[in-house]
């Protein structure tokens, strides 16, 4: 079989990218990657790229960790698009689909990818994570293995969430959620949201989300049985101990990130429940043991997620989880550099910001 393109397809009008120079410097402009199009590969012509929090956290620190930007990179991970050229030995997709794409690509000979951990890898190669290119530019090359067909009833700006959704769902796998569970979601960002969708999804019958701004919390009442506290100005441990008759909650969802949050998760904890740790801290947290350890908590981590995109692929296909109320605000492609200046200083109200290039 040979490869199949797109009649004519050179690429875009633009070849621009948005590239992160240095910490706090962005640029619209032409950056050249190799991409040779391989056997198992597909081109794909970008559509929509979510701004996630790690692209914002590189644009204003320079690093995330032991990941340290020390030369131009292009920003993005969160995509959708559509296949215009696919390798000889392409058989899942075909050259006009709609697809969305996962933006790890581990070692499948390593060890982790063996046991089916392949999120895990130590040699996975992840879009916009130092030395990796990201895919805010007008295409790019990716393996057929980890790029998923849309249905058409799921739109290009849904299939761009596949990825943050991703986490929820993996996370909500991870804490072995059965139906009628009552949740707690410590911080109500884009990843706390995909969360509530995630639980909510799996039959939790009762969500309790904390933040300190009221228009997120807003939103998040509107996507279930959600009780959202402000925590400025109410107690969470003494809501949910009320909502639970002094029992607490079978799973706490730590997608925060911040120290204060993630230590009194046990707090609200019932015993024999579950802490499922999401948002990744920048610094060490306090961790009570004993307090742990009465209540026999168990405690489980997330790191990204494995095997998970075709199940979001069908739950959004299917109306089982809606995103469409988390997507608060698009730009254009030639609006990124803006897009990043106002994500930076963490807008009241904003949910997930998308940059498409078919807008204007």
């Amino acid at each position: 079989m040979t490869s199949q393109s797109v009649a004519g397809w050179k690429g875009s009008d633009d070849p621009r990218a948005l590239v992160l120079e240095a910490k706090g410097e962005l640029s619209l402009r032409n950056c050249p990657v190799d991409e040779t199009l391989g056997p198992n590969d597909v081109r794909i012509a970008n559509h929509t790229v979510g701004i996630c929090g790690s692209d914002v956290h590189y644009y204003t620190h320079g690093a995330i960790g032991q990941f340290v930007v020390n030369e131009p990179m292009i920003l993005g991970h969160e995509a959708s698009g559509v296949v215009v050229e696919c390798g000889k030995d392409v058989r899942n997709l075909a050259v006009g689909d709609r697809v969305c794409m996962e933006p790890g690509i581990p070692n499948a000979a390593s060890k982790a990818a063996q046991l089916g951990l392949y999120n895990l890898d130590r040699e996975v190669r992840f879009w916009a994570t130092p030395p990796v290119h990201g895919v805010l530019k007008s295409h790019v090359v990716h393996p057929a293995a980890y790029t998923f067909k849309l249905p058409d009833q799921v739109s290009f700006a849904a299939g761009a969430m596949v990825e943050p959704l991703a986490v929820g769902v993996h996370a909500v796998a991870k804490a072995r959620a059965i139906a009628g569970n009552v949740a707690v979601v410590l911080g109500a960002g884009p990843i706390g949201m995909v969360t509530i969708l995630a639980a909510k999804a799996a039959g939790c019958s009762k969500i309790y989300v904390t933040d300190i701004d009221d228009s997120k919390l807003d939103v998040a009442a509107q996507l279930g049985p959600v009780e959202p506290i402000n925590i400025l100005n109410d107690s969470l441990k003494n809501a949910v101990m009320q909502g639970t008759e002094g029992w607490g909650a079978d799973v706490v969802y730590e997608c925060s990130g911040v120290a204060s949050a993630a230590a009194g998760a046990i707090d609200v904890l019932r015993p024999g429940g579950t802490i499922v740790f999401v948002g990744i801290p920048l610094e060490p947290i306090p961790y009570d043991i004993s307090k742990a350890q009465i209540k026999e908590a168990r405690v489980e981590h997330v790191f990204r997620y494995a095997h998970i995109f075709p199940n979001c692929v069908n739950m959004l296909a299917s109306g089982a989880i809606d995103v469409s109320p988390l997507i608060t605000k698009t730009f254009s492609f030639k609006q990124s550099v803006e897009a990043f200046e106002l994500a930076s200083n963490a807008p009241t109200g904003q949910i997930k910001m998308q940059i498409s290039f078919e807008a204007t």
